[in-house]
């Protein structure tokens, strides 16, 4: 068969490993190693102990090791500068060894061999056991067991052994030496226990202690048994109570001469005990304990004694209740001023404290009675209330009760001592200080030294603004002119006063205010409503929320500013909610305010902007200021009217105002018709009298000539002006002739024989009429009365009256040639 190259590998790795196998198991079945080690304090190869503080040599042998060897020791393992004592060993100096170390030797040859190592523990020798103090516990009749310890000075840092050793004497004669084994636990001092006859009256006993370093042992301590006696702990029943006395059943497994019971209330630190001189030898007492309170807490407990000897353990403590009584003392009661109209009293108590409310309270009474009209109101309220308004009168009374179980408090009695009714004369405290510190104020005052002697003082305090919610108040003896009180809250601002009785129904008072233990700026702004008038703004704002104040209030800052950034400052008390400002320009305005402390202004509020209009009275003058100011302008202007020459220029140059744009007439209904009837003309007049039997009357055709006029006034318009006019020449034709104006009339007016002559010519005209000429006659002598009279009242008026002129007539009339001037309706004839 050929070999391959691959069986001859493994076959030479199969030898390689067989072989490094038998090498290892060779020196493990050998045990040999490379090196030794040894320490000059004591032998190897185990654990060394050495004297803490002490120094002393440790060696390396090595065996198989020809490579380098080094020495390295604790962990992890620091490699240590050895010295060479010959060709196989080195050695290390340890010098004031103070803990426990371990040393190892190393060899770097192959193969690679385990090190060898060595454990040195440091200690101290044991001291002399002092102090031996034993115990002996009486269980039963025959006897019980000796608890036995002692001092053992300074711990070694080594494990120790102790044993106590005890040799009995009873009646004269000595038993051998019996030898205990102690125990100790963590830091406890070493104890040791055996079982003792009550045949035996003495022991003596003494404690040896060991350690690797060496061992010492303690004096001998004798004990007599009855003086270490102790009885077994007690064992208390169930404690069975009434209002003032408790009654407990205490067991004993022996009996003894001395039984100790003691008590205290809940919450108290000390105990009680009560007092008992009998001596019983009976194993099952039953105990009483009287002088207790009434619905309080109890706890119990109770140790014994032989006629020598110790005091046993104390029991376990056993609790019950006494039980309830009537509450034995009055509330202590107060009561917030009244509301408007005296309709009502908020009347406050505080809860009575275990002992003087002898019981559970279930309710409270509140009744109210009237000197004159008996019983007004009452009512059963619950026991977690502690206030209560009630309705009041004048002559009102109110008591108030605590009940119980068992009965009803004395009642405590109320009347309106807030009230200015009840408020003497007399001088209330003076020189009230208080002083905020941390969470509580110091208050003083003194009385007045001419006032008769108080029976009480009451100081009242309560959050500024939260009287009702969270008043509260402390009684003070009549002595007494100065109090802590405590519970006052940082960044909170109080109030309060001080009050002096001098009877039930005689007291007066002193106020206070602006009390607080921490103080900040205000963390918000008032919130701002303002209210304008006029030239005024109204402004109101509520208080900032109480979590935001910082403390008292000192004072309200409101900030005005116009549109032209001209800012006012105003200050207002802290107990204002209203600021009015007056006399305001018209102005667009922006309005803040600001909360300020003793410790600084907070931020601005929201702003609110508003507007002053101009009043009335800077747009417009008064009536009075009108006449005043028009008044001589009239007078002049009348004065001015009765002067002829200036009247006459002030008519031209009114004249001059008048408009030369007339409507042309050829445009009219009438113009029209004459079209059709050239050179004639139709005017239909009503006749004076008219009724509806009366027929129509035929028009009348009436012959119209054209005169044009020879002269213009000043607004006259420009144009040719003829001087004269020949017979036979014929006037030179105008697009608008000039010419007097048309005056018409109906029915009910009348006319007159006047002749209206032009102010630029001397032509005379006829009026046009269809009456008769004595109907003209009169009604113009009439008319011209009635105008004089007119004239006499208004005289300073114009007396040219157009629509009582005569027509004026030149020829025939044509529409298209007629034009109107104006300056002929104020010419004075």
């Amino acid at each position: 068969m050929k070999t391959t190259t691959d069986d001859l590998f493994m076959a030479t790795m199969s030898w390689t490993t067989f072989t490094l196998v038998s090498v290892l198991l060779v020196q493990l079945c050998t045990g040999e190693k490379s090196c030794s080690i040894w320490s000059s304090s004591g032998p190897g190869p185990g654990p060394v102990v050495v004297q803490r503080g002490s120094s002393f040599r440790v060696y390396c042998t090595f065996n198989l090791c020809k490579c380098k060897r080094s020495m390295y020791s604790d962990h992890p393992p620091t490699l240590q500068s050895h010295n060479v004592l010959n060709a196989t060993t080195i050695f290390f100096n340890v010098v004031n060894i103070t803990k426990n170390r371990t040393f190892s030797c190393h060899c770097t040859c192959p193969p690679v061999l385990d090190p060898c190592g060595l454990d040195i523990s440091s200690g101290y020798l044991p001291d002399q056991p002092k102090n031996i103090s034993c115990i002996y516990e009486v269980k039963d009749e025959d006897g019980g067991d000796v608890f036995c310890i002692w001092n053992r000075g300074r711990d070694t840092l080594l494990w120790n052994t102790s044993v106590l050793l005890v040799r009995t004497v009873s009646r004269n004669q000595s038993s051998e030496l019996v030898r205990y084994k102690a125990s100790s636990k963590g830091t406890d001092p070493p104890s040791a226990s055996f079982t003792m006859s009550r045949s035996v009256q003495q022991i003596s006993v003494r404690v040896h202690t060991n350690n690797p370093l060496g061992s010492a042992e303690s004096h001998t301590h004798n004990f007599t048994l009855s003086d270490i006696a102790m009885p077994s702990t007690p064992a208390l029943g169930r404690a069975e109570c009434s209002s003032r006395e408790c009654t407990i059943r205490v067991e004993q497994p022996v009996r003894t001469q001395h039984l100790e019971v003691q008590y205290r209330e809940e919450g108290a630190q000390t105990w009680t005990s009560a007092a008992h001189s009998d001596v019983q030898l009976r194993a099952v007492q039953v105990r009483s304990i009287s002088s207790l309170q009434p619905y309080t807490l109890y706890h119990f407990r109770a140790r014994s004694r032989f006629s020598s000897g110790l005091w046993s353990h104390w029991s376990t403590s056993v609790s019950n209740w006494t039980q309830e009584e009537a509450p034995a003392e009055e509330l202590d009661v107060w009561c917030a001023e009244p509301s408007s109209g005296f309709k009502s009293l908020r009347v406050y108590w505080k809860e009575l404290n275990i002992s003087t409310a002898r019981g559970k309270i279930k309710e409270y009474k509140v009744n109210v009675s009237s000197r004159n009209s008996g019983l007004v109101f009452i009512t059963n309220i619950s026991a977690d209330v502690r206030n209560f308004s009630v309705p009041f009168c004048g002559d009102c009374e109110v008591t108030v009760r605590a009940s119980n179980s068992k009965g009803s408090s004395p009642p405590a009695r109320i009347t309106a001592h807030h009230t200015k009714a009840t408020l003497t004369q007399l001088k209330p405290p003076q020189d009230v200080q208080v002083t905020a510190d941390n969470r509580s104020a110091a208050i003083s005052w003194r009385n007045d030294d001419t006032a008769p002697l108080p029976a009480e003082y009451v100081v009242e305090w309560f959050p500024q603004g939260h009287k009702l919610e969270e008043l509260r108040w402390l009684r003070l003896g009549r002595n007494n002119n100065q109090t802590v009180v405590s519970g006052i809250r940082p960044f909170e601002c109080y109030e309060g006063a001080v009050y002096v009785f001098y009877n039930e129904s005689t007291v007066s008072r002193t106020r206070f205010t602006g009390v607080a233990t921490l103080e900040s700026a205000p963390a918000a702004g008032p919130s701002v409503q303002e209210m304008h008038e006029g030239n005024r703004v109204k402004v109101s704002w509520e208080e900032i929320e109480r979590s935001q104040r910082g403390g008292c209030i000192t004072n309200y800052n409101i900030y005005l500013e116009s549109d032209s950034r001209h800012r006012h400052n105003y200050s207002v008390a802290a107990s204002e909610r209203m600021h009015t400002i007056s006399d305001l320009s018209p102005a667009l305005y922006s309005l803040w305010m600001t909360a300020s402390t003793a410790s600084g202004e907070g931020p601005a509020g929201q702003k609110v902007k508003f507007f002053i209009q101009p009043s009335e009275e800077s747009q417009l003058p008064t009536p009075l200021i009108v006449c005043a100011v028009v008044a001589p302008f009239v007078m002049c202007l009348v004065c001015l009217y009765h002067s002829s020459a200036v009247k006459q220029r002030l008519w031209v140059y009114f004249q001059c105002l008048m408009l030369d744009a007339v409507p042309d007439p050829a445009n009219s209904k009438w113009a029209k018709e004459y079209t059709q009837e050239k050179g004639k003309m139709n005017l239909l007049l009503q006749p004076s009298t008219s009724g509806p039997a009366e027929e129509e009357e035929e028009p009348v055709l009436v012959d119209v000539e054209e005169l044009p006029k020879q002269s213009s006034g000043p607004c006259s318009p420009p144009g040719p002006h003829p001087t004269s006019w020949g017979p036979g020449t014929e006037p030179p034709t105008l697009l608008y002739p000039q010419t007097t104006y048309i005056k018409s009339f109906s029915h009910d007016s009348d006319s007159s024989n006047h002749t209206h002559t032009s102010l630029d010519t001397n032509t005379t005209v006829d009026y046009i009429t269809s009456h008769g000429t004595g109907e003209l006659d009169e009604e113009e002598e009439e008319e011209e009365e009635e105008e004089e009279e007119f004239v006499g009242v208004l005289g300073f008026f114009p007396s040219h009256n157009v629509f009582m002129e005569p027509l004026q007539f030149g020829g025939k009339l044509t529409l298209n040639s007629v034009k109107i001037d104006c300056g002929d309706f104020f010419l004075n004839s």
